[in-house]
């Protein structure tokens, strides 16, 4: 009689914190993104991107997959634009030896802009563009090496230190990209 009280107490303790967890998550999902670390914020729901979504400049020969990546999203690009992608080379820099992991993209429909040549350029396709009109214009975006939009930030009070410190959280747990 004892060993099955034993056996019903080794059982209760490995399923019950799994079953409140499981109630936990789903009973209540916003406290599990309210409090996280990253200072950029998460596109819920990520947006999957495909290789026919983007299509790269004449000349330029680009991908997402396999590389981590901070695409700049506008019309038009004007000084706005310029800045930010001043500070996403910047940011590019500043990750030191990961920087080979990262690649800056310009998504504009405007194909006449002289940008850094280190700087892909590409135009979106109808269905990416609309999903991301859901942000406001002249966003910046992280899209992991799978080519899932996951982060954005606003380059408005965007702060480069922050940034950085995102992605270097990411390559710490990343083997990808």
């Amino acid at each position: 009689m004892k060993s099955k009280k034993e056996l019903w107490v080794l059982l209760a303790s490995f399923v019950l914190p799994i079953a409140f967890g499981t109630a936990f998550f789903y009973l209540s999902p916003n406290s599990f993104t309210k409090s996280t670390v990253n200072y950029g914020e998460f596109v819920n729901p990520v947006i999957e991107t495909k290789d026919s979504d983007l299509v790269f400049n004449k000349g330029q020969k680009g991908s997402l997959q396999n590389i981590w990546t901070l695409a700049y999203v506008a019309d038009r690009c004007e000084q706005s634009c310029l800045n930010a992608l001043k500070d996403m080379n910047t940011i590019r820099i500043l990750t030191n030896e990961n920087m080979r992991r990262i690649q800056s993209l310009l998504v504009t429909s405007d194909p006449t802009i002289k940008a850094d040549p280190k700087v892909l350029r590409a135009q979106g396709s109808a269905h990416l563009m609309q999903q991301l009109s859901k942000f406001p214009n002249n966003h910046l975006f992280l899209i992991d090496p799978l080519g899932n939009i996951m982060l954005h930030y606003n380059p408005a009070d965007l702060n480069i230190k922050r940034v950085i410190k995102d992605l270097h959280r990411l390559f710490k747990y990343s083997r990808i990209g």
